[in-house]
């Protein structure tokens, strides 16, 4: 049976190759607005990556898999019927590695020249670093954006890893294949799709550069306006040991948070002169100390205050505001984030749990035209494995 597929890209055909990081969210985007993204996974695990049951593994959510051994020719036969079928492609490998395979953009838009063949590193595809290993960190550093990020006096602090894989690397990505997409639809021809992470941070930061370029923002980290120097843009430890967070930037809402905190506006330190900064920051310190996290929501939350509770990952999804719009979704128990952006005439369908390698690709590969002898004949030579009852732990494919 065909596999129903919903969103504004319902129809579209991915092969994506099993990796870490930025690859299998920018995958897990395109496959939750309705892409039919089949993961060609490695018989063996790599070892890369944080081991975890396939359901609890959210980004490889949504797709089939199918495991495949690479090093032998009929794997990348297989491989290249796949993609000849294709619309785009999605790899993170590290640059050279799938031409060493006989996968390279070439061979393979020779093989269909309408492919986007999309490519996420840290370093970008060329430059003294690219075939360099990095992680997340190593990239945001290059890019300024680590200096950027942490209080004065203190060493620059670790964003997870937001910025560089599924900021600058994921979603720039899939931006990237959906630009391309359009342009093979109209020109009939695919081309190659190079998102740096390093790059891509870099971008994320285009407000800052030009701030900073027009001495607006110092580069001493916690001394400017977003980075925790200023007392209106932070956040406030409660009575509970709790959190909360304000950023009235405008002075009309600075006014409001003040007046709802028991401050006269014209008597408070105007924080458009920083050196008020440390007396305003003292001051609403001290407030905000004086009661319990829910008794500042219930005063502030739904307010013109700019104020936001800080909540913690199990807090965020049962928040009446999240549940409202059902930001939130819990699959096969696992509560995650629900697909975004929304659209109002193709919405997306409810993705299913992440697989195991191999799990659910007897019926993805029939559905892309591989013939039931031929999938038999591959798992006979053991060059495949794409059953429906896998249910090992996923494994993942490659350093980027």
């Amino acid at each position: 049976m065909t596999q129903s597929r919903s969103g504004p890209l319902a129809g579209l055909k991915i092969v994506e190759f099993a990796g870490i990081g930025p690859a299998p969210m920018a995958a897990m985007l395109l496959s939750d607005l309705g892409a039919d993204v089949i993961v060609l996974d490695r018989l063996e695990p790599s070892g890369l990556g944080i081991a975890r049951p396939p359901r609890f593994d959210v980004t490889r959510r949504g797709r089939r898999s199918i495991a495949l051994d690479l090093k032998r020719p009929e794997g990348i036969a297989c491989a290249l019927a796949l993609i000849a079928q294709a619309d785009a492609l999605i790899e993170g490998f590290r640059p050279g590695t799938m031409e060493r395979l006989g996968l390279g953009p070439e061979k393979c838009l020779e093989r269909n020249p309408r492919l986007v063949y999309g490519r996420v590193t840290g370093w970008g595809q060329s430059g003294p670093l690219a075939r360099a290993a990095g992680h997340d960190l190593n990239y945001i550093a290059l890019s300024g954006a680590l200096s950027a990020i942490g209080r004065a006096g203190q060493a620059p602090s670790v964003p997870l890893n937001l910025i560089g894989d599924y900021g600058g690397g994921a979603m720039l990505l899939a931006f990237g294949i959906v630009c391309a997409l359009l342009v093979a639809r109209q020109s009939g021809a695919g081309q190659v799709v190079d998102a740096a992470m390093a790059e891509g941070s870099a971008t994320l930061m285009a407000s800052l550069f030009g701030l900073a370029a027009a001495g607006l923002h110092r580069p001493e980290r916690g001394t400017n306006l977003l980075d925790s120097g200023a007392p209106h843009y932070e956040t406030y430890a409660c009575a509970d040991g709790e959190w909360i967070a304000v950023a009235p930037i405008e002075k009309k809402f600075r006014d409001e948070l003040l007046r709802r905190i028991g401050f006269d506006p014209a008597d408070f330190p105007d924080v458009d002169e920083r050196a008020s900064w440390p007396q305003a920051r003292d001051l609403l310190a001290r407030r905000f100390a004086e009661r319990s996290r829910a008794e500042w929501c219930a005063l502030l939350e739904g307010t013109d205050a700019c104020f936001a509770p800080v909540l913690s990952l199990a807090e965020a999804p049962v928040h009446e505001h999240a549940k409202a719009r059902e930001s939130f979704i819990a699959i096969e128990g696992v509560l995650q984030p629900a697909p975004q952006p929304r659209f109002s005439g193709t919405p997306a369908a409810r993705p299913t749990a992440g697989r195991a390698p191999g799990e659910g690709g007897r019926a993805a590969l029939g559905e892309w035209g591989l013939p039931t002898a031929e999938i038999d004949r591959l798992e006979q030579a053991g060059v495949l494995r794409a059953g429906a009852d896998i249910t090992e732990a996923n494994g993942t494919a490659g350093a980027r």
